[in-house]
Parts: C-alpha cells; structure tokens; sequence
C-alpha cells in the first residue's frame, strides 16, 4: 500500500475514454499522435491522481438528521437516539414520502460534492425504503442517477438495513420477506450488483446475516457486510465465511476476522468519517490489519445520520491521523483498493493503460499535502470518462 508508482515528469494519454498510455512526459510523446487536434492539458507543478472510488455510500435520502447531531453533542448515543424513534428508521420514514422525481431533485447536488472532492466512482446503497416499493424506488433512482450525471454509481440492495416500523414486532415475517420477496425482484429487474446486511446487535444477527447473504448469492447478488461496527459480533468471520467481497466499518474487528477475512480474500473497508461522526473514539485497527497483509480500503459511509460528508480527502486525514495509516497508504486505500472492493479494479482506480481514464489534477506539489493540509479543496480539475467535467 505504500508503492504509489510515483512518475516524476510524467503524463497521461487518453483516447476516447481509455487511458492508452502512462509514463514519462518524453516516453508517452513518442508513443502517440499528437495533431492539431490533439488537447492537452498542462499540469506542471501539480499532482495528477486517480479519482478517487468511495465504496460505501448511502446517498439517497430524503431529510437530513442534524437534530440528532445535536442531541449526540448533548450527550445522547446513537443506540438511544435509534430506540426513540430515531436512526435509520426515521430516514425510513421520510424517504417513502418521497417521489423518484424528489429524490433525484435531493441526490444530484451530492453527487456533485463527491465530484468536487475528486470523487468520480460511488458504490450506492439503498436501505431507507425496507419495503419492496421503496427500496425499487430507490434502486431505480440510483440507475437513473448513473445514467444522467457523469459520476458512476454501483448499486448495492440494503433491504436489511433494519426492522421497519410495521415489522418491529414481527421480525421473522420481515426477514421471510427479504429472503423470498425483495431479493428475489431486485435481482429479477437487475437493479442491483450487491447485496448488503448491518450484522449487529438489536439488527440482524450472524445467523440472520448468513441467511439473507446464501439466498443473496442463490440470485446472483455479491455479498457485503456491515460487521463489527458497535461490537465484536464475529461479522468478519462471517463475512469470510460466506465470500463476501468486503466487510465494512470494523471497529470492533477480532485477530480471528482479521485472519479469516485475509485467507478468503474479503476487503476491509474502513469508515473513520462514521466514528467521528458519532463522537466516538473507537477506530478500526487499521495498523494491524496492514501489517497483517489484509487489504484496506477507505469511503465516507456518506449518510444523513452518522457521517454527512461527500469528501473523501477529510477520510484520508482522519485515516492519518486516527489510524495511522501514512498518506500513501491512505491514497491506495481510496483508489485501486477502493475498486477492488466494488469489483471494479481491473477499470477503475489507478493510472494504467486500458483503465477508464478518471483522473483528477490537484493544486499541490506533493500527495502528502492532501490529508495534511484538511477542511479546504484542493482539487484543481476533474477528468470522468476522458472528459473535462469540472
């Protein structure tokens, strides 16, 4: 994770959408055409990165909660805010008043913060809908996202994200209906790639988590894992168990999930934005999860209720700075490692011949400055697909 690939002097060739050469600025020249047609963008005394690929997202909500923010600085915790009447079930709530047109109206200006930030490839859950209606509605809304703004969603159904208010009672019939009703039409209209589950306490339980996961898997959606994010459940363990392409969140990870999630090759996603969000201090063990030889990745686990940001370089600095991971490693964490966990490392997050050229030009002279120098923009442009967007 610390081997960038450094080019001093270098340069980007793109063709259409695909970058056809990477190298020294002298070495590229000889390899391509250039005519008067030909643009080139001069980024001398900048730094030229991948975009960034944030993949845990849950961007599509309808109203905001800063009042529990408050109630949180007031010294309320998120469990208690969630047995209230709060959390995830209040998002719930709002967002099924909501129309595609409505939510689309909401999404499209965060969208354009993560591109902004130099994000240009969001994994999107859906998980605010928990009926078969609304959690279509919000996949379908997803889909149309990807097709009319140039940031790239990956979709992921979230149908166990929680209990719904009309289920609280009758957890089993909710759960008899995710497995044989909800997953089932996701996959059948092919709204989503993934499949992911919040394995935790007062949610869903592993034996749950596994349940909803195989049916998941029988349909052809790849499973993840909300795991270890409020207790050591054993949702690495299990999220190795079942070949889930990650396991996310993690704070309270065990040396036994470290290892079984290692030997089935399941990527830790790491979320500090969540813990810093929640006011807590509990980060995940990133250090030893390196030094392990367990791949990381980093994303916003962008969502109205534990982590309201779009910005992935405040990631990297709470990923310095909380979990010690070094710049470099941090940058790896949100690009190709960030791909590799959406499956899409052999396209997307890193500079090389064949990959879809999405780059971004920062107004910096060393990457180290990006989680050192935090709470600004230092982007300078934004490359999606080959194409000058911001």
């Amino acid at each position: 994770m610390e081997e960038l690939g450094l080019i001093e002097d270098g340069a980007v060739a793109v063709s259409g959408k695909k970058i056809v050469a990477v190298g020294k600025t002298k070495d590229v020249l000889a390899k391509v055409k250039i005519d008067r047609k030909t643009k080139i963008i001069n980024s001398e005394d900048k730094v030229v990165l991948p975009g960034f690929v944030d993949c845990h997202t849950h961007p599509i909500f309808g109203a905001t909660r800063e009042e529990e923010f408050e109630l949180r600085v007031k010294g309320k915790t998120y469990e208690e805010i969630a047995k209230a009447g709060g959390g995830i079930r209040s998002s719930v709530r709002s967002l099924r008043e909501l129309s595609k047109a409505e939510l689309i109206e909401l999404a499209l200006p965060r969208l354009d913060r993560f591109l902004s930030f130099g994000t240009t490839t969001i994994e999107a859950k859906s998980g605010y809908g928990l009926s078969l209606k609304d959690e279509i509605k919000i996949l379908e809304v997803i889909k149309k996202l990807d097709q009319i703004h140039p940031l790239d969603l990956i979709p992921t159904f979230l149908g166990a994200h929680e209990i719904p208010d009309e289920y609280i009672d009758k957890r089993e019939e909710y759960i008899d209906f995710l497995i044989n009703q909800m997953i089932p039409e996701v996959a059948k209209r092919k709204l989503a790639l993934f499949c992911d589950v919040f394995c935790e306490k007062n949610v869903f339980s592993l034996e749950e988590s596994k349940k909803i996961m195989e049916t998941a898997k029988r349909y052809g959606l790849k499973p993840r894992l909300h795991a270890d994010q409020l207790s050591s459940l054993g949702g690495a363990e299990l999220a190795g168990e079942v070949g889930a392409i990650s396991a996310d969140h993690l704070e309270y990870i065990s040396d036994s999930g470290i290892e079984k999630m290692k030997e089935c090759g399941t990527i830790a996603v790491l979320l500090p934005g969540s813990v810093f969000g929640l006011g807590k201090d509990n980060y995940p063990p990133a250090r030893k999860m390196i030094n392990k030889g367990l791949p990381v990745a980093l994303a916003t686990d962008f969502n109205p209720g534990s982590s309201f940001t779009e910005s992935m370089p405040i990631i990297l600095s709470l990923a310095c700075l909380k979990m010690k991971l070094t710049p470099a490693e941090a940058i790896t964490a949100a690009t190709v490692n960030s791909a590799y966990a959406i499956d899409r490392g052999d396209s997307i997050g890193s500079l090389e011949k064949g990959k879809k050229a999405d780059m971004v030009i920062w107004d910096i002279k060393n990457y180290k400055e990006i989680p050192y120098h935090y709470g600004v923009n230092l982007v300078d442009k934004v490359i999606k697909n080959g194409e000058m967007i911001r």
